[in-house]
């Protein structure tokens, strides 16, 4: 082993690719080291006991993109590990495992994952649907051309097969390279049934059925495939969306050019019109309009101003603005996007791996039921073994007529088109599902617990009000608030300074400003000191007394003191609830869904959001894991539970939820990563989209099922008193898989009700 590269933590920065792996140990507690290899394409964790092999797999996939993207497949060069973690390099893999005692790697067991293919490349390469459509053309065009020479007699009858084998050549060849590949791993699959129904009709000299099968096999592939591209296409524009360059407005003023990866946290950018946003932020000087549809799902332009946020990949419409980089780029609003649709692709409902697993077993019993039959037809019933008369059709014919309309083509496809339809329906419209049974689930839900703060509420406190003692210097109050919170980046300061740019207060300087741990801030301005800060400020002092009589604000207001040179005063805020969020529960008790508020807030805060929304049923002051005690008693109660939040104090009971949904921008990382589905742009009516997604997704895969079952149910029937000819089959079956895939394009193009 050459541990040409073994470091601990160092004072040196540690590469982007190396903070991206050890981001990814942090999150994943069951894996222990990951070992990469760019130029081979090869990858390997190490683990301790159990992990979900699937979950691991989409996670992991992500951050090796992102490290491919980087590194361009070298590592070359020297690298940190960051605090806790050990680099060295074998030979030309890299391995970074969590720092641990001597005997603790003799325990790791390592699992070796598959190089994902990157976004970037695949999108150079043609798409599948054109080459199969292209291919199903040429097999169109000379089993035709065979046909009406046969027709007209104008050639002899080798011309006619030849121009037959031209066309099954066409039609098979995409089936053929699958089956190949298939056979060096000892496997067989659906395209092995095809290709041998099509050898048994040459075999017994019906080579227009052969080539008519391979036709509607091909044209039906090609129509799958473009199904599924349409499908990716609709994800694939966020990938497209990441811009790669921002322009950095430095201290100097001057601006230059930087690509995103770059960009640190409080640094400036300028977004001039028609540029895309590079990073989450605020906007710090300009207005504008923006964009938002590939992120939200909103049709219509939002307008921007100083202290609103933007998100990396929405489009600036007019007006040049100024933003503040609040998140590194890397953890931005869309790069989640796109984490999590990988994920999502990569993870299957039950339903759609039991098709799978079905499938290949059916392709099995079908071989065996085709072969038994042949036998029962020609020793059984005395029919001909390959001779066709005009009287009857050979056991083969027969046997090849029942193996072309049992293939399971239909069954196969009737779970993961929809799914896949569903989630990208879902990405395009602000809703992330983090596989296909949370799509799934959805449906089944009939109880929805939702937090207040931040979920109900917008998190974001807005000024109501401001009072001055003695009354009629309100304004003074309000400027002398705004001077010393914009030195501060608390959410009340945040929320005081956009009201006071609102009312155009008077900016006014500030010096020797310092935060008072737990109480507030105190600065000088207007060559006296001012403190701002809670009720308990003035307990102490001359104004004890005093306070005593003003009597505190109602339980729903939050208030800050501001205390002057012959000046008192506060500002009442309020959390502010979502504009929506009153008719959302409206339409859930519509649809029939109980609704429960389960909040840590006070029970009087709670108590009057609910009364405003509506809401009559309330769990107030609720630490994390009684929260986890009322989902689980719900759940013990027969209740399907959908459980909406978005900080860290929620994580546990949405891990406990049945359905687990987080808010998206405001969502903590511990609630996005232990959620099913998230709600991009924090909009609560998106639930109400994801519940009607998952009903019509359970709708179309419940009617695929029927079609492709029926149809093999009756086809059967029919081959087995032989009463379908083998063209017939060959149209039904191929029939079915089409309908089935054009069925599930209705979820994608559907509306939302």
């Amino acid at each position: 082993m050459n541990n040409s590269l073994k470091t601990r933590s160092s004072s040196s920065s540690p590469d982007k690719w190396v903070e991206d792996l050890a981001r990814f140990l942090r999150n994943e507690p069951g894996v222990e080291a990951v070992r990469i290899n760019p130029a081979d394409r090869k990858v390997s964790v190490a683990t301790l006991g159990s992990v979900d092999t699937a979950l691991l797999d989409a996670r992991l996939s992500g951050v090796i993109e992102a490290i491919e993207a980087r590194l361009g497949g070298s590592m070359a060069g020297s690298a940190a590990a960051p605090a806790g973690f050990i680099l060295r390099r074998e030979g030309d893999s890299a391995v970074l495992a969590k720092e641990s005692c001597e005997t603790a790697p003799t325990f790791w067991k390592w699992r070796e994952f598959q190089w994902p293919e990157v976004g970037v490349r695949e999108a150079e390469k043609p798409e599948d649907w054109r080459v199969l459509a292209t291919l199903a053309g040429v097999c169109g065009v000379f089993g035709l051309l065979a046909f009406a020479v046969a027709r007209t007699g104008s050639a002899s009858e080798a011309v006619v097969k030849g121009l037959y084998l031209l066309s099954i050549a066409a039609g098979g060849w995409d089936a053929a390279i699958d089956v190949v590949a298939k056979l060096k791993k000892r496997e067989i699959d659906i395209h092995f049934l095809m290709l041998a129904v099509a050898i048994g009709a040459m075999s017994i000299g019906a080579w227009g059925e052969g080539a008519l099968l391979l036709f509607l096999f091909s044209a039906s592939g090609a129509m799958e495939e473009y199904a599924l591209a349409r499908t990716h296409r609709a994800v694939e524009s966020l990938l497209k969306s990441a811009p790669k360059h921002a322009t950095v407005v430095g201290p100097d003023g001057k601006h230059r050019s930087v690509p995103v990866e770059e960009l640190r946290v409080d640094d400036t950018v300028m977004v001039k019109p028609g540029e895309l946003f590079p990073v989450d932020g605020i906007v710090t000087k300009g207005r504008t309009a923006v964009d938002e549809s590939n992120i939200t799902g909103e049709a219509r332009p939002v307008d921007k101003g100083e202290g609103d946020p933007v998100f990396s990949g929405t489009i600036n419409l007019w007006g040049a603005a100024e933003v503040s980089v609040r998140r590194l780029p890397s953890e931005s609003t869309l790069q989640k996007i796109i984490r999590l649709i990988q994920t999502a692709q990569k993870l299957k409902a039950p339903s759609e791996r039991f098709t799978d697993r079905f499938g290949v077993r059916y392709t099995y019993a079908i071989l065996g039921a085709t072969a038994a039959m042949f036998l029962v037809w020609w020793l059984g019933f005395g029919l001909p073994a390959f001779e066709n008369t005009m009287e009857t059709s050979s056991a083969f014919y027969r046997a090849m007529t029942l193996l072309v309309v049992a293939s399971p083509c239909a069954l196969v496809l009737s779970i993961p088109s929809a799914i896949l339809a569903a989630i990208a329906w879902g990405a395009r419209h602000g809703i992330l599902f983090r596989g296909g049974a949370a799509i799934e689930r959805m449906a089944d839900v009939n109880v929805v617990a939702l937090d207040k703060t931040g979920t109900l509420t917008t998190g974001e406190l807005d000024v109501i009000g401001t009072e001055s003692f003695p009354k009629g210097r309100e304004q003074e109050v309000l400027e002398l608030a705004c001077a010393l919170e914009s030195k501060s980046q608390h959410p009340i300061a945040r929320a005081i300074t956009q009201y006071g740019r609102k009312a155009g207060v008077k900016e006014i300087d500030v010096r020797d400003f310092k935060s008072i741990t737990g109480q507030g801030v105190k600065g000088v301005a207007n060559d006296a000191t001012v403190v701002i800060g809670r009720r308990e400020l003035l307990h102490d002092g001359p104004l004890e007394d005093w306070i005593k009589d003003i009597p505190p604000a109602s339980p729903d207001l939050s208030e800050v003191w501001v205390i002057g040179k012959g000046l008192l005063g506060r500002i009442l805020l309020r959390d502010v609830i979502r504009t929506q969020s009153k008719a959302v529960l409206l339409e859930m008790r519509d649809l029939g869904l109980r609704t429960v508020m389960l909040t840590g807030d006070r029970r009087h805060a709670a108590e009057a959001v609910a009364r405003e929304l509506g809401l009559t049923e309330v769990r107030a002051g609720l630490t994390p894991e009684q929260k986890v005690e009322a989902v689980h008693e719900m759940s013990m109660a027969g209740d399907r539970v959908a459980m909406v939040g978005d900080g860290v104090n929620d994580a546990p009971s949405l891990a406990a939820a049945y359905v687990s949904v987080a808010m998206g921008a405001r969502g903590s990382d511990a609630a996005l990563e232990q959620s099913e589905v998230i709600l991009m742009n924090d909009r609560i009516e998106n639930f109400l989209s994801a519940f009607r997604l998952s009903h019509r997704a359970r709708r179309i895969i419940r009617q695929n099922l029927v079609i492709s079952l029926g149809t093999v149910v009756v086809m059967v029937a029919g081959a087995l008193g032989g009463a379908v000819p083998l063209t017939t089959g060959v149209f039904a079956h191929e029939g079915s898989t089409v309908l089935v895939c054009l069925n599930s394009l209705r979820l994608l193009f559907g509306k939302d009700r």
